[in-house]
């Protein structure tokens, strides 16, 4: 079996004595979609941060396309990672999240050009030929030159999708994308994540409400509660048959909308 591209091994996060991630092991191999769900609270997201180096952890080991994320090998042993090392590892991750984050006096192009160009060392005309080509990609070329308060929500995070898909990223981690979002709006941000999970090899982490569309794009659903996945399966299995008590209470709620 291949190695996996993201590994926790028994990661701890606690802030103070409240525990978010309980000695968390979980995997996902290299172009597998996974969705993970769960109640408020259950560290679905903070799943998330921490790969985006957002979030600290409090133990264990992250691996990331075979290297420590939080750490850095030296002499045999793990040591915490410098800024260097964490900045290095973030090339490999995007991450699109329910706020739209984008730069609001920018134009979308420059939106799309900037880190492209200061982090990674493009030109202005590759930059912007990438830009074009994601653009296309989310449907939004004839937008180019507006500023993101010209744009609906719902286009505005399809910049965001094509902002965080401009830096190449092996790894893309979507933060309940739809949430910030009216509910007409909600189908053209998923129409454009399942375009990418169709068409591209893309390893995707999802954390989502949106049930049904977890059902048709994910390889794997993990159900996490209490900073444990404490059921995993195929998308038939967790929403068709699953076994535990409480993931079958969750989306019970979830389906009556409490």
């Amino acid at each position: 079996m291949t190695e996996p591209i993201i590994a926790f091994d028994k990661v701890v996060k606690r802030y103070g004595s409240h525990i978010v991630l309980d000695e968390l092991d979980f995997s996902v191999a290299q172009g597998e979609k996974v969705t993970i769900i769960g109640p408020s609270g259950s560290g679905k997201s903070t799943v998330l941060r921490i790969l985006m180096t957002l979030e600290t952890i409090s133990g264990g080991v992250i691996y990331v396309g075979g290297e420590p994320l939080w750490h850095e090998r030296k002499n045999g042993d793990l040591a915490p990672a410098g800024e260097a090392h964490l900045r290095k590892m973030r090339t490999q991750l995007g991450m699109v999240f329910q706020q739209f984050n984008l730069f609001p006096h920018m134009t979308v192009l420059r939106n799309l050009t900037e880190a492209p160009r200061s982090v990674l060392g493009l030109s202005k005309a590759e930059a912007k030929a990438r830009a074009e080509e994601l653009l296309k990609l989310v449907g939004l070329t004839e937008h180019a030159d507006k500023f993101p308060g010209q744009l609906s929500g719902g286009q505005q995070q399809r910049v965001g999708i094509a902002r965080a898909l401009a830096m190449r990223p092996r790894i893309m981690l979507f933060d309940e994308p739809t949430s910030a979002l009216d509910p007409e709006l909600v189908g053209e941000v998923l129409t454009v994540i399942r375009r990418l999970a169709e068409e591209h090899d893309l390893t995707m982490l999802l954390v989502t409400h949106e049930m049904r569309f977890a059902r048709e794009i994910s390889d794997r659903v993990c159900f996490f509660d209490k900073g444990k996945i404490r059921e995993e399966g195929t998308p038939d299995e967790i929403f068709g048959n699953p076994r535990e008590e409480r993931t079958r209470q969750f989306l019970s709620a979830v389906r009556e909308g409490k």
